[in-house]
């Protein structure tokens, strides 16, 4: 089995696909579109993506990607405590606190973000397209005094030195990671007891009342919602699409129900996926 993720080695979505897929060839992309691209080619068999952050909100390109430039479907998800590191070359183990630079993904900068206000004010912080790959720049550049935000994988993965342990503002930070596969494509998960069902829904234009209609739709059938969002439909101001999971596997009865009802009050339902949730 050949699984793809957002690389390169060592980012907490290379962390994600070890603990899925241990047996699996590992392949790493340089972006989420290459990543799902890959996956929608049959390259490889499963894409696995950062989806959510439980601070920083939803990766908004995963899915505008997965809605309008992809027919792939979420196969499955990991739950994934995020633990984030100030990590330095080994040769500047000593001069770390008078550092240069600070770099790392802007969600990683952003979740420690206190601690950067308090121990490095004033200093110069640089987005990376991943935190393995500010690791990995560290890795290249001893002469430089400059530290990166990364995971433990990654400072095992390039040598680096821990410089501050868990440095992330809030104890609890998780990444929703989802695995994407073409529909029909068998994807072998450990078993579990939690199960959602992921719709994406598009309201009728100018109508009143509508998202209250189609909240009812799931209401009165006693279908809990974890999450309703809104991202923009890319075509106009004040048009958007919404992202509904269901804590709920697809059933015969319920769940075809509520989208049959919402067809019929002029909804546009796409289905992206019944699948495991899998804490990690």
């Amino acid at each position: 089995m050949k699984v793809g993720y957002l690389g390169p080695k060592a980012t907490f979505t290379d962390y994600a696909a070890r603990q899925l897929f241990s047996a699996a060839e590992r392949i790493p992309f340089v972006s989420i579109p290459e990543c799902m691209d890959a996956a929608a080619a049959g390259e490889i068999d499963a894409a696995i993506v950062p989806l959510e952050n439980s601070i920083e909100g939803s990766v908004n390109i995963t899915i505008d990607y997965l809605v309008h430039e992809s027919e792939l479907q979420i196969a499955g998800e990991a739950v994934v405590p995020i633990r984030q590191h100030l990590l330095v070359h080994p040769e500047n183990m000593d001069r770390w606190p008078e550092a240069d630079l600070i770099c790392s993904h802007p969600h990683a900068l952003a979740q420690c973000h206190k601690f950067l206000h308090k121990e490095f004010k004033g200093i110069q912080l640089e987005n990376m397209a991943s935190t393995a790959a500010a690791a990995k720049f560290i890795k290249g550049h001893p002469e430089m005094n400059i530290a990166a935000i990364a995971n433990g994988l990654a400072a095992e993965e390039y040598g680096l030195f821990k410089a501050q342990e868990n440095i992330h503002d809030y104890s609890y930070n998780h990444t929703v990671f989802a695995i994407l596969a073409k529909e029909g494509q068998a994807i072998s998960l450990e078993p579990t007891e939690n199960y959602k069902t992921t719709l994406m829904i598009t309201l009728p234009s100018d109508q009143a009342g509508a998202l209250h209609q189609v909240l009812s739709a799931f209401s009165w059938r006693k279908l809990n919602l974890s999450k309703i969002e809104s991202r923009p439909m890319k075509t106009g101001l004040g048009k958007y699409f919404f992202i509904i999971d269901i804590n709920l596997k697809m059933d015969d009865v319920l769940i075809p129900g509520a989208i049959a009802e919402l067809e019929a009050l002029g909804c546009n339902v796409k289905f992206l996926g019944s699948y495991s949730s899998h804490d990690i």
